[in-house]
């Protein structure tokens, strides 16, 4: 199984729209992120978590000419944004795309791309067939997803963990009995935005410490805003087993 990350950024993205700061000016291919999203490809095909504002430029850039299903981890815009290009997947498999997500984000995709839920329906419109996530582990093509719920401030967001990876974006807590979902993973991704508090994100230090306390051994960092800094002067103060996620960085599991 190949996990490649699409985008690593905060909803904003990097650079971030007039900002004249040294990261947003930087020539590094590594500091330019796209809004955060992963691919999953194995023999159960190409998944993707979440349809970013960027996920038409994503799937370009990934090379991306299939898809078996879309996993939504929760609805702010940043992570839906884009679902509407599904049409094009639409159109060269002549069927719907799965997209599976908790009731509560069904509602929002089913309010913010309401055309393609209309009784008539406009040709070339995403297909879309909507299947709902519980609590229980669910199976999609073989490969089996164990939702982890997490709080982003006083929102539920779902987190997953497929075979031996964990991936977990806007969390700022995660309660002791859904740790124990993430216990035994070898890769464990998770929102590191910036190193000041935030709100509702894990700051730097918080997800190192979340990583340390499950000893999983190698943790990636992701949805990473402007404020964390160059991507060049952090890494290499990161401790052993632990690593800023960046775009098109690939991970086989």
């Amino acid at each position: 199984m190949k996990v490649t990350f699409l985008g690593t950024g905060t909803s904003q993205g990097v650079p971030v729209i007039a900002c004249p700061c040294k990261v947003c000016a930087s020539a590094d291919p590594r500091d330019k992120r796209l809004r955060s999203s992963i691919l999953i490809s194995s023999d159960a095909g190409n998944i993707v978590v979440d349809t970013t504002p960027d996920f038409r430029y994503q799937m370009l850039r990934a090379g991306v000419k299939t898809l078996e299903a879309v996993v939504i981890t929760h609805s702010h815009k940043d992570h839906i944004a884009g679902m509407d290009d599904i049409r094009a997947f639409n159109y060269f498999q002549q069927r719907p795309i799965d997209i599976y997500a908790s009731d509560y984000s069904q509602n929002v995709i089913m309010r913010e791309f309401s055309y393609a839920f209309a009784d008539f329906k406009y040709p070339g419109i995403p297909e879309l067939n909507l299947r709902t996530i519980m609590d229980d582990p669910f199976l999609i093509n073989g490969l089996k997803f164990t939702p982890i719920n997490v709080l982003h401030h006083k929102m539920p967001v779902l987190g997953f963990r497929f075979n031996d990876f964990t991936y977990i974006t806007d969390a700022n807590y995660i309660a002791p009995e859904e740790k124990e979902k993430i216990r035994g993973s070898k890769v464990l991704v998770l929102n590191a935005l910036r190193r000041e508090k935030h709100i509702s994100h894990f700051t730097l230090d918080e997800a190192l410490e979340l990583g340390q306390e499950l000893e999983v051994p190698q943790v990636y960092f992701t949805h990473i805003s402007h404020q964390l800094g160059l991507h060049a002067e952090v890494e290499p103060g990161l401790p052993s087993g632990t690593a800023l996620a960046y775009d098109g960085l690939v991970v086989e599991v």
